[in-house]
């Protein structure tokens, strides 16, 4: 039991110790000089730095071209995404099924009419989205 005490209090003395090194006193370097230097530049306007008109920002923002290839590849891309996007439609694919399953010319031509309606709707509201 005397052992298991003497081990006992030096964990304590040793971590007493410890706690106390921790609160030793600053040292007597400036670890950080820079920050001194900061803190003593001028402060900056109250309103703060000069800010852009809108007009400015919205002409640094419109996308440049890059040559008309390049242009007319983004556009073609553009094209055949929006196109299997509106082929995939579920309310398409349902008009599409629908005007196939007339039976007379008539019938067939009006359900075509109303596919056509139904894809250029659907095509309109891609596009919407894309700008």
């Amino acid at each position: 039991m005397n052992k298991y005490g003497l081990v006992f209090s030096s964990a304590l003395l040793i971590a007493a110790l410890m706690m106390h090194g921790q609160e030793a006193a600053p040292p007597s370097v400036d670890l950080f000089p820079e920050q001194e230097e900061e803190e003593a530049s001028p402060t900056p306007p109250p309103n703060g730095p000069e800010l852009p008109e809108l007009k400015q920002l919205d002409d640094s923002f419109k996308p440049k071209s890059l040559g008309t290839d390049a242009d007319k590849l983004q556009v073609h891309a553009l094209w055949r995404q929006l196109k299997n996007r509106t082929v995939n439609d579920p309310d398409v694919q349902e008009a599409k099924k629908y005007a196939q399953a007339a039976r007379t010319d008539l019938e067939k031509r009006k359900r075509l009419n109303f596919f056509g309606e139904i894809s250029y709707n659907a095509w309109i509201a891609l596009v919407g989205e894309e700008k």
